[in-house]
């Protein structure tokens, strides 16, 4: 994707992250991306995905698709 201007980006993390600063934080206000980093390294990579990405991703959590298996 070409330059992505991020200053507009609204960033939250989970209300369940804890506040331990472990989490990933979410950007969903952008016109035409969800955008992803890590709270850890806010000046590091951004992860992009269109808004039906990140739908079906959100989609997949909540139906259980990426539960690890009980060992």
């Amino acid at each position: 994707m070409e330059d992505l201007d991020l200053s507009s980006a609204e960033w939250r993390t989970s209300t369940r992250s804890g506040g331990n600063g472990q989490c990933v934080e979410v950007a969903t206000n952008l016109p035409r991306v969800v955008a992803v980093r890590d709270s850890k390294d806010r000046t590091g990579p951004v992860l992009t995905f269109t808004h039906d990405e990140w739908k079906a991703f959100i989609g997949g959590i909540q139906r259980g698709e990426f539960d690890l298996p009980d060992v």
